[in-house]
């Protein structure tokens, strides 16, 4: 497996770099947004570390630019921020998974792991139900005869439900899996992209699709 670091604090690079190597994993590492930028953009990797705070070119700008160039590598933002609104930028902004700074390198281990497996373990398989139909390979959701744009955040979470149809997602569930990071019980950030992928999905349509499970969470399926 091989991995791109982009973080302009030299030491915290040439430590994660050899730690990850000593794991055996194949490491590149950049210290400025452009630069990683490039690389991503250029070379194949199956993860990205990405600093938010980097010289020329920001973490969050140059991610954007990645995803925009459907540059689809999973990215593991780090970064000093703690605030649940500025996780959810960063994770709408195309990351898949957010760790704190500081860290243990274990646990920025065990990130890397999970998403480098999660990324293994995809399947390609079209999914549907009743007419909504989501494509995973080419990241393309139709209800009906309408395409359906949704976000990063939104078509994972919507993959996440058509994967587990007439199973009971509790909020934890959801945020592990669709975000994974820490669950804060007091953030509402679950609802909110319930809401969002309603609006999108089950709005002035039938069947709806998405059911609120008082007391326990979500689950999709037909009625």
């Amino acid at each position: 497996m091989k991995i791109l670091i982009v973080e302009d604090e030299r030491k915290v690079a040439n430590f994660v770099r050899k730690g990850l190597q000593e794991e055996g994993y194949v490491v590149d590492a950049a210290f400025d947004g452009e630069e990683g930028l490039r690389l991503a953009i250029e070379s194949p990797y199956d993860l990205i570390i990405l600093d938010i705070y980097l010289p020329r070119l920001d973490g969050l700008a140059a991610l954007r630019k990645l995803r925009e160039k459907r540059v689809r590598t999973p990215v593991l933002l780090l970064t000093v921020r703690a605030t649940i609104e500025d996780k959810v930028l960063g994770l709408d902004s195309g990351a898949d998974d957010y760790l704190t700074k500081p860290f243990a390198f274990q646990e920025l281990l065990a990130r890397v792991r999970a998403l480098l497996r999660r990324r293994a373990d995809v399947n390609a398989g079209v999914l549907q139900v009743a007419d909504l139909i989501l494509d995973p390979g080419r990241r393309t959701v139709v209800r009906g005869t309408r395409r359906i744009e949704l976000s990063l955040k939104e078509f994972a979470l919507l993959e996440y439900f058509m994967r587990n149809t007439e199973r009971v997602l509790t909020r934890t569930m959801i945020i592990g899996h669709v975000w994974n990071y820490d669950f804060d019980s007091e953030t509402n950030v679950v609802d909110v992209y319930v809401n969002y992928l309603r609006r999108k999905i089950d709005a002035g349509r039938e069947p709806k699709l998405i059911h609120t499970v008082r007391g326990a969470g979500y689950v999709m399926k037909v009625e």
